[in-house]
């Protein structure tokens, strides 16, 4: 009987899963560590990625974090929950006052990321990875110029396209914030993302959920989030972008010409966009060029407030053109008839800019309303240079002159947009 019982036991030990193990970093830490009590911690985030097994939780202690090797960015390559915010003795969790920062250096883009400044390559199918109260900071990774596109009480002048000049020679990183081939459940929740050199968030889902929730995305160029499907069956992969606050997102370049939106739609993806607030973007707080074709957008756009957004609260393909709307426009009620969106409702403009009084630079704002871009040909026909081309029976040529008056100029960090958490009572990032 007791090896009939044994036996029991051991097959029963072999259908339970493993316990999970709960790792923990601190910038007081060392390598050497086990890593698997808080009076232990390791040093750095990737050691304990590389330790942990898929399922295990990271506890995180306030610090910066710069990947393997000062490399300036950090793989995560198993399902894992990653948590900061910590004290330094793992006994309390506030991401506002324990900040737990992926901020590289300038010096670190000798050794750029291939992606994103957080890598996640997830391939598990019904794998749950969780991402959860980090600042991701570009602020030092940018070049800025030092005169030009620089209004009066900035910092610094506008945003620099590498490669550029100089010691390091792709200046700005011009990378995501954070990039992820993925599939199972992914959220990233709690987090502030600050002078984004490229989207803040891009994820090519296979299959399951993105949960993009409860963010701070402030200062992007381009786009704040994209979302897209790698799976070939039609909406197997959702997207709920929710309690969201996206501010200040740029276009592709200085000449506000293209892109600089806040979140977007693409097809295939199930999306949900609600109680976002969306504001302070070149082009539209919310865009569906890209996905208002007949049966292969679904999407769901309901109770988002949208604030200051330059062209439009959101955009779609009216071919061959991109028609902007301001949700309080009556000709709103036409971007319900889209092809795709299958719920638009309660979508308001804010009117109260007070609460972000105290909160937002109001300098960068002002210098943001006003930021306009100009051209100015010179030619000269009857210049030296052109009278020897002419005779030489080469074309007169002429000089084309640009001007910005501002351009993803850097956003200085300040504890205030924390504040930001919690602004509006029930829509955008809310008190955690």
């Amino acid at each position: 009987m007791k090896k009939v019982i044994a036996a029991a036991v051991v097959s029963l030990s072999m259908l339970l899963p493993a316990l999970a193990t709960t790792w923990y970093v601190s910038p007081n830490g060392k390598k050497k560590n086990e890593g698997n009590t808080p009076d232990a911690p390791l040093k750095a985030i990737w050691n304990a990625v590389e330790k942990a097994a898929p399922g295990d939780k990271i506890y995180v202690a306030a610090g910066n974090y710069t990947g393997k090797a000062a490399c300036g960015f950090i793989q995560i390559d198993k399902p894992l929950e990653i948590y900061g915010g910590y004290s330094a003795d793992f006994k309390t969790r506030d991401i506002a006052k324990n900040l737990t920062t992926i901020k590289p250096s300038i010096e670190m883009n000798k050794t750029p990321p291939k992606n994103g400044t957080v890598e996640f390559q997830i391939d598990a199918a019904k794998s749950v990875t969780v991402f959860d109260g980090f600042v991701i900071d570009h602020s030092d990774v940018n070049a800025y110029h030092d005169k030009e596109g620089k209004p009066e009480g900035l910092e610094t002048g506008m945003w620099l396209e590498p490669p550029s000049k100089g010691k390091y020679p792709c200046a700005s990183l011009k990378k995501y914030q954070i990039y992820g081939n993925t599939t199972g459940t992914l959220t990233i929740s709690n987090c502030l993302f600050l002078n984004g050199s490229f989207y803040a968030i891009n994820i090519n889902h296979l299959e399951g959920t993105v949960n993009i929730k409860n963010n701070v995305i402030f200062n992007s160029r381009m786009l704040a989030c994209n979302v897209s499907s790698r799976s070939g069956k039609a909406f197997a992969t959702k997207l709920n972008f929710e309690y969201n606050t996206v501010l200040f997102t740029w276009s592709r370049t200085k000449d506000f010409g293209d892109m600089g939106y806040g979140v977007r739609a693409l097809p295939k993806v199930d999306a949900n966009i609600s109680n976002n607030i969306l504001g302070l973007s070149v082009m539209s707080g919310f865009d569906d060029s890209m996905n208002n074709r007949k049966n292969e957008g679904k999407v769901a756009l309901n109770n988002n407030a949208f604030f200051l957004n330059k062209k439009g609260d959101v955009s779609w393909t009216v071919s061959p053109a991109v028609k902007y709307l301001k949700v309080e426009a009556d000709e709103f009620e036409d971007f319900e008839d889209v092809d795709g969106i299958e719920s638009c409702e309660n979508n308001v403009s804010l009117k109260d800019t007070s609460v972000f009084k105290g909160i937002i630079d109001p300098v960068y704002l002002e210098a943001f309303l006003s930021a306009s871009y100009t051209e100015s040909a010179d030619f000269d026909p009857n210049s030296e240079a052109n009278q020897l081309r002419a005779a030489l029976g080469m074309n007169k040529q002429g000089s084309l002159k640009s001007k910005v008056t501002m351009y993803a100029n850097k956003y200085p960090f300040s504890e205030n947009l924390f504040k930001l958490f919690g602004a509006v009572k029930g829509v955008g990032a809310q008190s955690f």
